[in-house]
């Protein structure tokens, strides 16, 4: 199923990208053989498979947590442009409305 040209600036424009006129035409024959593509797997029988979120087990990758000693406050905060007592002392990222 051939997309139109007509059909590659439309979505060209929803996606917010200027493309060339080699760009549209080389890009209507890509999307037009991956809906071609996808309309193959489309015919595939798939009733004997159950759905899955994810084709592999996943497995929590985090160490275990453990408490350790940590800096001094001198030390960390030792290259601190700005502190107060034992915090950094960063500008407001959110203004506040008045």
């Amino acid at each position: 199923m051939p997309l139109t040209r007509q059909e590659v600036e439309h979505i060209a424009e929803l996606a917010k990208l200027a493309l060339s006129q080699e760009e549209i035409e080389r890009f209507q024959e890509q999307l037009s053989a991956i809906l071609d593509y996808a309309a193959v797997l489309q015919r595939l029988d798939t009733e004997a498979i159950p759905p899955t979120a994810q084709v592999i087990e996943l497995k929590n990758v985090m160490r275990a947590d453990e408490v350790s000693p940590s800096l001094p406050v001198e030390d960390v905060l030792g290259n601190a442009p700005s502190r107060r007592d034992s915090y950094f002392c960063v500008p407001p990222v959110i203004e506040v409305a008045p």
